[in-house]
């Protein structure tokens, strides 16, 4: 690495690297990696404080009332739509083919493995990360952080580790709690509206969603509880720049997280399907 520095060093002041789009992408990758690299420290910060010295009860038990608790109505309306809108989409679409016995179990399976944790985890993202973000970035900015550490509290143990930890806890349960109400609106409009038999909505049900798709979607949920929260703490714990530094990390805090839910969704599906299906083959070359 040393030896290749004096030619990047060149490269840098020549005029081809001046007068074209290189210095740009190079600044980009720059700042990318430096933004990715405090994340990553910030996470382990957060980690060791947590494991070490973990936070008092009550401010964990604050913030698991403000994730939890107050985002169940916007939770309950998300899930109880989405799970009307999969009832009618599964029953027209299957109907003239003779399928509609599986409109429950589409609707189950979809919740519970990939639109639940998602959807419950926007819905996070937009009540609780933008507000923890905007929060923390004020604190920032009117250096009420600063003054913590003056006061000798560690403000990562102080305001972070409540965070972390109430988002890896109540995420799981609001996205149960999501996939329950998208069943039930399900069921209420497929056996009210289509006048199904309750029978033929229900009993696919247990014989088709197994373990592993309830594991599937808390694994997602949990890790996108994590993602929330850490994105919105790590803006907010870095703006600078006044009112709109808090504006401009608020929403970079909302667009980060998004796109990370959406791309960790991918790479855990992949990774765990194609681990479950290597586990199927291995216990049955065992027995």
């Amino acid at each position: 690495m040393g030896g290749m520095y004096p030619i990047v060093k060149k490269l840098q002041s020549s005029t081809l690297w001046k007068n074209s789009n290189l210095l740009i992408f190079w600044h980009l990758v720059q700042r990318v990696l430096a933004s990715l690299g405090a994340y990553v420290y910030l996470l382990s910060e957060v980690t060791r404080i947590i494991i070490r010295r973990p936070p008092p009860w009550t401010l964990v038990r604050d913030q698991m009332y403000n994730i939890g608790v107050l985002s169940l109505p916007i939770i309950a309306f998300t899930g109880f739509s989405t799970g009307l809108v999969l009832a009618a989409q599964s029953f027209f679409q299957l109907s003239d083919k003779g399928l509609e016995s599986a409109t429950g179990l589409m609707v189950a399976k979809a919740m519970t493995v990939e639109l639940g944790p998602v959807l419950t985890a926007f819905m996070i993202t937009g009540r609780v990360g933008a507000a923890m973000c905007a929060e923390l970035g004020t604190m920032r900015v009117t250096e009420q952080i600063d003054a913590l550490k003056s006061m000798a509290v560690n403000p990562i143990r102080y305001l972070l580790a409540p965070r972390f930890i109430a988002g890896f806890i109540m995420v799981p349960f609001l996205t149960l709690f999501s996939c329950l109400m998208g069943i039930w609106g399900a069921y209420l409009l497929s056996v009210r509206y289509f006048h199904m038999d309750p029978n033929t909505f229900l009993d696919p049900l247990p014989l088709n969603i197994t373990t592993f798709d309830i594991f599937s979607g808390f694994t997602k949920s949990a890790l996108f509880g994590i993602i929330v929260t850490s994105i919105a703490c790590y803006k907010g714990f870095g703006t600078s720049g006044g009112a709109s530094g808090v504006g401009r990390a608020t929403t970079s805090s909302v667009v980060a997280s998004y796109a990370t839910i959406l791309g960790s969704n991918f790479l855990l599906t992949l990774f765990m399907n194609s681990f479950y299906s290597l586990f199927q083959r291995w216990v049955a070359t065992w027995l």
